[in-house]
């Protein structure tokens, strides 16, 4: 897997890769969180391509207190050959570079197979829990 830059012309494969992945939600427009991400830190949205075709991507940011990583995806199809950890790898180096001294992430409590993966990665859970007020509605 090449891990690279998002493009543009990415969008439709990418919102597909999540879809496939299930990290969509009605009340999160992913053609929109693309285009926030875009205008934010852009060098930290990558992909993961196979023979020219994306099967991976990730997204990531830095605020100066934490980093955050959203919508790892790896295509179901290529999934447990190390594709996901490449990118998470990746994205660490990058926040590292930055400075970051710890990242933060989110995941659903039903996705068991997600938190098992990051905590093969060395994540651990946290005692803090996630708080939300949606101030621009994507529906």
């Amino acid at each position: 897997m090449r891990i690279r830059a998002f493009h543009a012309n990415d969008e439709a494969a990418v919102v597909a890769l999540w879809e496939r992945c299930r990290l969509t939600r009605p009340w999160n427009d992913a053609r929109k969180d693309i285009a926030r991400k875009l205008s934010v830190q852009p060098e930290l949205f990558l992909v993961g391509e196979v023979d020219g075709a994306v099967v991976a991507s990730v997204m990531a940011g830095y605020d100066g207190h934490r980093g955050w990583v959203n919508y790892l995806a790896v295509s179901p199809e290529v999934q447990r050959k190390g594709f996901g950890k490449a990118l998470m790898q990746e994205v660490e180096q990058r926040l590292l570079a930055r400075g970051c001294p710890k990242i933060n992430m989110q995941v659903r409590t039903s996705n068991a197979e997600a938190i098992a993966f990051y905590r093969r990665l060395g994540y651990a859970h946290d005692e803090s829990i996630a708080l939300g007020k949606r101030l621009i509605p994507d529906a």
